[in-house]
């Protein structure tokens, strides 16, 4: 398999400012210790070399970050700073930015180098209040520079989410199912967001395919990479060269139509009508793409596949979809089982039908998909239904998340941690037993009380911190996470919850 592409590469642009009645020696002394801890990280990063003073600093430093193709900036004040030329830095830079300041470093400089950076961020944060900026302020953002380097780092992460989110694209293929009205979310908020979004017809699709054709060398090439993937035990040898057009067929309609966009994501239909024009279903495939850093939703799910880039754009990881798919029956768990903070009500098991990377599950294999087969086969022997990729998810840290839009176009957002668990679910697909604590509740009061869709996105890192900021960043409002039994959620009743 290749390695994660589709991905923005990072480069941080660092700027300090300083107000005119304390000396600009003082941030740039601070910002020189700042880098030489950032010094220790991988990040990569720019320290502009004008310390921003006025209007004019502000134009300078931004010209000076964007020629070196900063995509991200960090405000550092390291005194009080000018709100006015700092904000306006702000405005004008074309990326997400963040902004932090120096704490006293020991009772030393009280005398007389003191910063009052604390009070700076004040008038700074009521300055972005005036100019309507949304801007990423840390938690605790007045500290020392070890300190701070640790929440650039936390920045990064965030910051790539915002600029993949912004230079996207969606291609859809097929008509959104109706038998899934909750995949048929308004995509006027995905343009709000800056994303485009490209509408195609199967027939688009199956056109592309048949195209591929004639890549014969190409087409055994990855055919090859197919097998080897499958450890060379792939029982359906003869399936994977048509597998293999159809990747080569998303990839080259990818590179052919992104136009203005830097990445994509797909969300296509995939059945009922796909198998018996195509003749395999797409699962694995969509699997090897998402391994890539390309997702493919399933059901034309653009919001399902958004989500699940968000959180490939957060962990640095593929994530996956997933049916938030049925209860665990008692005789599944084993006596004494560690469920990691979750309560029995609180697990289910996240399904689809083969959709999933290998790198994300314990164990696969190529399969059929059983549910369609009974529908289009009969039950028989599998033809036109091969190709799903099957088995357990990997065990360990997961974070679950949808971006949604409701259909009076706000959206909403959920993030919820938690664990797979290392059992056998005994069922088929690629599935795991997922173990979210309070989701019980959560489930109830948010995902349906909020009338959230199926499809869930699966990371395999607790990324909630950086999804949280990165989500509050694009605008929405409404972000949902599980609430402990000492919280009502809106509507839940009191009397049940406190009897």
């Amino acid at each position: 398999m290749n390695a994660l592409i589709n991905t923005p590469e990072m480069k941080l642009g660092i700027v300090g400012v300083s107000r005119d009645c304390f000396p600009a020696e003082l941030t740039r002394k601070r910002l020189g210790v700042l880098m030489d801890e950032l010094g220790k990280t991988d990040l990569n990063v720019h320290a502009s070399s004008v310390v921003i003073e006025s209007e004019n600093d502000a134009m300078n430093a931004l010209t000076e970050l964007i020629d070196n193709a900063c995509n991200a900036a960090v405000i550092y004040l390291g005194n009080f700073g000018p709100e006015g030329p700092t904000t306006m830095f702000a405005e004008q830079f074309p990326g997400p930015v963040m902004i932090c300041a120096a704490a006293e470093e020991n009772k030393a400089v009280l005398a007389a180098d003191r910063g009052d950076a604390l009070c700076g961020m004040l008038n700074c944060s009521f300055n972005l209040g005036l100019r309507r900026l949304p801007a990423y302020i840390p938690q605790h953002p007045v500290g020392l520079p070890a300190e701070l380097a640790t929440l650039v780092l936390d920045f990064e992460a965030i910051a790539r989410v915002i600029v993949g989110v912004q230079n996207l694209k969606i291609f859809g293929f097929g008509p959104r199912p109706h038998d899934f009205l909750a995949c048929n979310a308004p995509i006027q908020p995905l343009y709000d967001l800056g994303i485009e979004v490209m509408e195609n017809s199967e027939l688009d699709l199956l056109k592309a395919f048949q195209e591929a054709a004639g890549q014969t060398d190409r087409i055994a090439a990855v055919a090859d990479d197919m097998a080897n993937e499958l450890n060379r035990s792939c029982v359906y040898p003869d399936l994977l060269p048509k597998l293999a057009q159809f990747e080569i067929a998303l990839l080259d309609y990818m590179e052919a139509n992104i136009g203005a966009s830097e990445f994509a994501v797909f969300a296509d239909k995939c059945w009922p009508a796909f198998e018996g024009f195509f003749g395999f279903v797409p699962c694995y495939v969509n699997s090897r793409m998402a391994g890539r850093g390309i997702p493919v939703a399933c059901e034309v799910d653009m919001y399902g596949a958004l989500s699940e880039y968000m959180l490939q754009l957060a962990s640095m990881h593929p994530a996956t979809l997933l049916d938030i798919n049925n209860s665990v029956p008692d005789d599944v768990l084993p006596a004494g089982v560690d469920l990691k903070g979750a309560s029995k009500a609180d697990l289910f098991m996240g399904f689809h039908c083969g959709n999933t990377c290998s790198s994300c599950m314990k164990q696969c294999s190529m399969k059929y998909q059983l549910i369609m087969n009974r529908l289009m086969e009969d039950g028989g022997t599998p033809d036109i239904t091969r190709g799903t990729l099957e088995g357990q998810l990997k065990p360990g840290e997961s974070t679950m998340f949808r971006l949604q839009s409701s259909p009076d176009c706000e959206l909403t957002s959920y993030i919820a941690e938690g664990s797979i668990l290392d059992l056998d679910p005994c069922s088929f697909g690629g599935i795991g037993i997922v173990a979210i604590p309070e989701f019980a509740r959560f489930y109830r009061h948010v995902l349906i009380g909020k009338n959230f869709p199926h499809h869930g996105g699966f990371g395999f890192k607790k990324v909630g911190k950086v999804l949280f900021e990165a989500t509050k960043l694009l605008g929405v409002e409404d972000i949902n996470v599980p609430l402990p039994s000492t919280m009502l959620y809106d509507g839940e009743n009191p009397f049940e919850l406190f009897a």
